[in-house]
């Protein structure tokens, strides 16, 4: 019999390796690519497709670049085991717009869930009472607002700087279903984490050196472990 013990167990993350350097990671760090029944190979960014997968560890210039020289092609036959597969010439592309939407949807998703809130004077007041757990700026916000909201948020004890979103105000209101979204403040802390981690995978798939600063762009309670709850 086991002896009890009142340690807490450490929580089971699963892994995958990357089929094209055979690097061992967390799931939720590789970027999973699905076989169809015809053979070809598609982003499953969010790891949900039925039947077969692989996964990828690298970002986007070297997956377009082994894609190029065949080495891609010749990792995926050998990881499906069988004799070819057609893989897109784009596939690259396909992945970054994927991972995008994904960020995207996310906000939605915590938008009509009550976890987000936008509005220059809104998220100010929020941050100074130290609600915002992740604070985000369109990257066509001025340079004056950002930094009034930053303020804000470093006296509500927040982090340095909000995170500048790849993506215009047009492009966020249309993702939140709300007009002139500028500035976005997530005050819910798990909402925050699944957030900054959707943002995350697509920026490393763009550019894996450059990644993204956490201490700058979270408050202190965001960076604890991410839990995917969509992928058991």
């Amino acid at each position: 019999m086991r002896k009890r013990t009142n340690e807490p167990l450490e929580a089971h993350v699963p892994e995958r390796s990357c089929i094209l350097t055979r690097r061992t990671a967390p799931r939720e760090e590789l970027i999973r690519l699905a076989l169809g029944p015809d053979g070809r190979i598609a982003p499953d960014v969010r790891a949900r497709a039925p039947g077969r997968g692989a996964w990828i560890g690298v970002g986007r210039e070297a997956l377009d670049e082994a894609n190029a020289k065949g080495k891609l092609k010749g990792a995926l036959a050998r990881a499906f085991k069988i004799g070819a597969v057609d893989v897109p010439a784009d596939l690259g592309e396909r992945i970054e717009t994927a991972l995008r939407q994904q960020a995207l949807d996310r906000l939605g998703l915590e938008a009509r869930g009550g976890t987000l809130i936008n509005g220059a004077e809104r998220v100010e007041t929020a941050a100074r009472q130290g609600q915002v757990h992740l604070l985000i700026h369109a990257s066509d916000a001025g340079e004056d607002g950002r930094r009034k909201l930053d303020q804000a948020w470093r006296v509500g004890g927040g982090g340095k700087a909000g995170l500048v979103f790849p993506a215009e105000r047009t492009i966020l209101s249309m993702a939140l279903g709300r007009e002139n979204v500028v500035h976005i403040a997530l005050t819910d802390a798990g909402a925050a984490r699944r957030v900054l981690h959707a943002i995350d995978r697509w920026q490393a798939f763009i550019d894996p050196d450059a990644g993204l600063e956490r201490g700058d762009a979270a408050g202190p309670s965001v960076g604890d472990e991410f839990v995917d709850e969509g992928n058991a």
